[in-house]
């Protein structure tokens, strides 16, 4: 799994480097076919404080590409907020890919 964690306006420090990791771990944990993430941190230049944060990833599974952002006046939250997206999707995905219809029974003549 090859991860890149990039920052905009803002340098992507040890502990946020970590932070990041620890957080999708949970991703890679339930499902361990992920090929690529991409992590982009950024510092947006708003009037109001809110929402000035802001964390996009984009995964690259086998046979599908997701892609989750949010915002949050907190770095943490935002990435936070984004794990628990990129999750919910990484479900789904899992979901549709498991086989569901049982083998019918031979018959016997």
């Amino acid at each position: 799994m090859n991860l890149t964690i990039s920052g905009h306006h803002l340098e992507v420090t040890p502990a946020l480097r970590n932070y990041v990791t620890t957080k999708l771990d949970r991703i890679t944990r339930h499902f361990d076919q992920v090929v690529d993430i991409k992590v982009l941190l950024t510092v947006e230049n708003l009037k109001e404080k809110e929402r000035r944060q802001r964390a996009e990833c984009r995964i690259h599974v086998k046979g599908n590409d997701m892609f989750a952002e949010s915002s949050h006046e907190d770095l943490y939250a935002a990435l936070d907020e984004l794990v628990d997206k990129l999750d919910r999707q990484v479900g789904k995905h899992k979901t549709r890919l498991q086989d569901h219809h049982h083998a019918a029974p031979k018959r016997v003549m």
